[in-house]
């Protein structure tokens, strides 16, 4: 295979070292050969590392496409089952493309939306075939659930709030019998074996606390440190999870994760919201990531995560976009843009550096993927994982020549000046477009497809205004007043 030699105007090589003028990368056997220095300046890119999304779901349908805007997480999660189902192939790669499209180079994808036309392991081979057609790097966290299929208490009083239709129609959608634990266990490491290869791994995925018996996390934290495997979990999202955590677990609900074997460096836990300092303090000590969703936590009314004070605890944190980008648009730069901007700090009162915000945003999020250290750095012997933006059109306006590259990236840089992504060595986007697919035709296909399954979710379309009045109501009652 012949080098590639790619022209840099500009260089951020890593998190924490200054950018590098005119460059070439030099790109052979996946890797990153050489870093050379241009003889004279010349027209080029602006190039760092590939951006992490770690935590994700690749989902394609967007809270607009089923009214579920503006709706708090608890009772918006009913809504994704007004998602058809379609091919999974088909969703995959379009989720997968639009995720290379917005500049990410590895994906955390927590599969809780199971398209349910074949069985599970034939499905997560469709998953992988689109990841790899794409050509990102991607975690298929085989969710795990067993407890709470409603609310985080038993169910029978909202049911006696619905009618006798919408309760049929919610009973026959969301109280179906799960697996037992072991063999949702033993699924994880079927799956594994099957799919995992070049560029796609398989962690447990756990939904959450509450959505899971202590039998199917101590299940999965023993076969974690057996095995090695990695584990995603949703932890701490919401006032109400935290209500219902201080219930539940009188010890603390970190430190019981911590006593069955969830607490280390093959665990993250994503969102985090309503941590408290000392909980912080023992994933810090663990090992364990945390993943960052700001966009989502915004859009479904969830909070604002204490970023100052984890990283002031030491806590390794990443970034994800939780299928939930700010403008429906699958945009990591701008989610990083607006992670930043949101947990910085106020006046002077740095609280997350732009160091903190690099790491965010490429090397932790690629450790919470893959469990591997050698990323997330351009140098000779590094996986070549690139973001190329196009630095003619971000420097356009510029009166000061001299402005750093850092200032304009963080300044405007948006999934519109993605110029090329590279993963592992292979050119997945060229000139903006995802060179593995033809992402617009499959976008046009997908959405025929959905359009075409609407009639398929009448039932629980028709039930939805009552199960978020009672939703509502339940999260709203005594149970869970402060």
């Amino acid at each position: 295979m012949t080098a590639n030699r790619i022209e840099v105007s500009w260089l951020l090589p890593n998190a924490v070292d200054p950018a590098l003028a005119n460059r070439i990368i030099v790109v052979d056997e996946g890797r990153v050969a050489a870093v050379e220095a241009k003889q004279a300046a010349a027209a080029g890119d602006l190039v760092l590392p590939a951006l992490a999304n770690a935590h994700d779901h690749a989902r394609v349908v967007r809270l607009s496409q089923v009214g579920s805007l503006d709706v708090p997480l608890e009772a918006w999660l009913p809504y994704l089952t007004l998602i058809p189902a379609v091919d999974p192939w088909l969703a995959s790669a379009v989720a997968f493309g639009r995720t290379a499209r917005g500049g990410v180079g590895s994906v955390m994808a927590h599969y809780t939306r199971v398209q349910g036309l074949t069985d599970f392991p034939t499905e997560a081979r469709a998953v992988a075939k689109a990841a790899r057609d794409v050509g990102i790097q991607v975690a298929l966290a085989v969710h795990c659930r067993d407890l709470n299929p409603l609310v985080y208490d038993p169910h029978d009083r909202l049911l006696e709030h619905l009618s006798p239709a919408a309760c049929a129609c919610v009973s026959r959608r969301f109280l179906k019998p799960p697996l037992p634990p072991a063999e949702q266990v033993a699924m994880v490491e079927a799956v594994a074996a099957d799919i995992e290869g070049p560029g796609i791994t398989v962690q447990y995925g756990p939904a959450g606390v509450q959505w899971c018996t202590d039998e199917m996390l101590r299940r999965i934290g023993e076969a974690s440190g057996r095995t090695g495997r990695r584990v995603h979990m949703h932890l701490l999202e919401t006032q109400y999870q935290r209500n219902w955590a201080d219930r539940t677990y009188p010890q603390g609900i970190v430190r019981y994760l911590d006593e069955i074997g969830l607490v280390n460096e093959r665990v993250s836990f994503a969102h985090c919201i309503w941590l408290r300092p000392g909980e912080m303090e023992l994933i810090a000590e663990r090992g364990a990531t945390i993943v960052i969703n700001t966009s989502s936590n915004f859009i479904v009314s969830s909070g604002i995560a204490p970023v100052g004070r984890m990283l002031r605890r030491g806590c390794r944190i990443a970034m994800g976009l939780d299928g939930l980008a700010f403008d429906e648009d699958e945009d990591a730069l701008r989610e990083m843009r607006l992670a930043y901007v949101v947990h910085k700090g106020s006046g002077f009162d740095i609280r997350m550096a732009r160091a903190d915000l690099l790491r965010f945003a490429t090397e932790n999020g690629r450790f919470a993927v893959t469990g591997q250290t050698d990323g997330a750095r351009i140098a000779p012997g590094a996986p070549a994982d690139l973001l190329i933006l196009d630095w003619q059109r971000l420097a356009a306006e510029l009166v000061e020549p001299d402005v750093p590259a850092l200032d304009l990236l963080l300044a405007k840089a948006r999934q519109e000046h993605v110029k090329g992504l590279y993963v592992a060595g292979r050119e997945v986007v060229r000139d903006g477009a995802v060179t593995g697919i033809d992402l617009p035709a499959l976008e046009v296909e997908l959405l025929s497809a959905l359009r075409a399954a609407f009639d398929t979710t009448a039932d629980v379309r028709a039930a939805m205004p009552e199960l978020r009045a009672a939703l509502q109501s339940h999260y709203s009652g005594p149970l869970y007043c402060a």
